[in-house]
Order: C-alpha cells, then structure tokens, then sequence
C-alpha cells in the first residue's frame, strides 16, 4: 500500500491552477462551439448531398441520406450553361481588379504614411468615407457614365470585362488604401532612412524595404478585393451581357421556365467556391496578422 506521501504528487498534479476558468465555463463553450460549427457546416452538406443527388430526388422532400448517389451533375453543369467561359470571366475580372487595386493602394497608402502634403486629411476622409454609401447608390451613375463615353469616344466601357474591373476598383482601392496606410505606418521609418543611407531612391525603399515588411497587409489586401469582385451580384447582373457575363449571375442559367436544376445549382456553387476558399485557407494567417495591424494603426 503506498504511503500518502507517495500520493501527494500524482493529486498535486491533477490539482487545478488558481487561475484556470471554471468547469461550467469550458464546458459552457464547448457546447456553444459544438452547436456554432453545427450551424455553419448544416448548409454546407445540404448543399453536397443534393448536388449527389439525382433531379428526381432534389425536387421532392428533403431527404438527410440520399436515396441513390450520382456524380451526373457535376458534368452536367459545364453543358446545360456555359460555366467554363463564365468561370474564366470571373477569374480575369477579379485578377485584375485584385492587381489593380493592391497596385495603386501600395503607391497611395505609403504617400499617405510617409509624406506630409496639402490636403492629406481630406484625401484620408473622403477615401474611408466612401465606404458609407450603399453600392446601389452608384449603380446609375456608372452605367450612365459608361454608356456616354462609349457614345463619345466609342471605347466600349458598359458591356466589358474592363468597365467591370473598374466598377470594382470603386469598392476595393478605398479600403486597401486604408487598410495599407494603417500597415505601412507600423513599419519604423528607420527603415527607410536606413535605405536612403544604402542609396535608395523612395521606390527603392519602398519595393526593397516596406512592402517586404508589410507583406501580410498586402496579401489581407489582396484577398479582400479578390473575395469581393469573386462573388459580387448587383453591378455584375448589369454591367454585363452574355459573353461577359460572370459566374455570380451565370448560375441563374441553371433556373428555366419550366424546372429548376437545383442538383446541378448546388454543384455549381460548390466547384466555384473551391478557389476562394482554398485561398483564404492557404492565406489565412496572412489575412489575419494583415487585418490586426491594419485596423490598430
């Protein structure tokens, strides 16, 4: 029989810190996080089981287990409408509205940060005030813009992918040029001293020196304005015909007449979300650190 002061130490060590939550607290979040994740992961398996599933199946009750599993819609969905052309619309549209939007926000945001200048105030203001107007409010204004200047100068703005990157620079460049000057202003401006001391112009130390720091700001930026052109509805469904149309109002083709192929409309939802999400997956700690610094300065 061992000796109590042969049990002290395994009791000690089962002993709970002072400072540890209570019992009913943990067990209090594991509940909340269990019925959370429950919550946001239910869509998502409706969504994959009725895109196994036949049409027969999908337009009747909803049924938890699929009475047949089928891979037909996924092969459907490039032929009842043309997804492919949709889908490489909406990548040159938001590639280039992403390369755009962190191109000009780096050159905007380190002036802001780094130079004093008449007007530096009102430039910072009207840029983040911006994003207080609802994106409707902008609708007419840029079609009639749009139509005018192709009436005018015959370059063809409405109707093309290049008066749709530019509708969406509108949304994007004033928020990456706040989250930047934020990120930019955490860098020491040690550092560019520094690089002008090596022989550094201003681009020098900003290519060579602060966008190399404020890499993760670049990226949140980045993914921000890609997440945001990627999924967009309003200004897509009419700023667009049907050689540019784009796959956020493509997959309305899935809905006719006379049915609506709702096993292939969750199929196709799920085929073109995989690019953002394994992007925001792989950028994530990216995302994070670039959104913490951008919004504490």
């Amino acid at each position: 029989m061992a000796s109590p002061a042969a049990r002290a130490p395994r009791t000690a060590g089962r002993r709970r810190s002072p400072t540890a939550p209570p019992r009913a607290f943990l067990w209090t979040r594991r509940i909340f996080l269990t019925a959370l994740t429950g919550f946001v992961l239910l869509p998502v398996y409706v969504m994959l089981s009725s895109s196994l599933k036949p049409l027969e199946d999908v337009s009747g009750a909803f049924r938890w287990l699929p009475s047949e599993l089928t891979i037909r819609p996924y092969l459907d969905i490039w032929h009842t409408v043309p997804l492919a052309r949709y889908f490489l619309n909406s990548l040159i549209v938001a590639g280039s509205a992403t390369v755009c939007s962190v191109v000009v926000a780096v050159f905007a945001a380190y002036a802001v940060s780094r130079y004093r200048f008449r007007g530096k105030r009102i430039f910072t203001v009207t840029v983040l005030s911006t994003q207080m107007f609802p994106g409707i409010l902008f609708l007419l204004p840029l079609f009639l813009i749009y139509v005018n200047i192709g009436n005018t100068t015959g370059v063809a703005l409405y109707g093309s992918r290049g008066g749709l990157v530019l509708t969406y620079l509108t949304f994007s460049l004033p928020f990456s040029i706040w989250m930047l000057t934020g990120y930019f202003a955490s860098v020491p401006r040690e550092l560019d001293e520094a690089a002008y001391v090596d022989g550094c112009g201003p681009l020098g130390a900003l290519f060579r020196v602060v966008v190399p720091a404020a890499l993760p700001g670049i990226i949140a930026v980045a993914v921000y304005a890609f997440m945001t052109a990627w999924g967009e509805v309003l200004f897509a469904s009419v700023m667009t015909n049907d050689t540019t149309r784009t796959l956020s109002v493509g997959l309305q083709g899935y809905a006719t007449q006379n049915d609506v192929y709702w096993n292939q409309v969750m199929a196709a939802s799920l085929v073109v979300s995989v690019p953002v999400v394994a992007g925001f997956l792989l950028l994530q700690r990216y995302l994070v650190a670039g959104l913490t610094a951008g919004a504490v300065k």
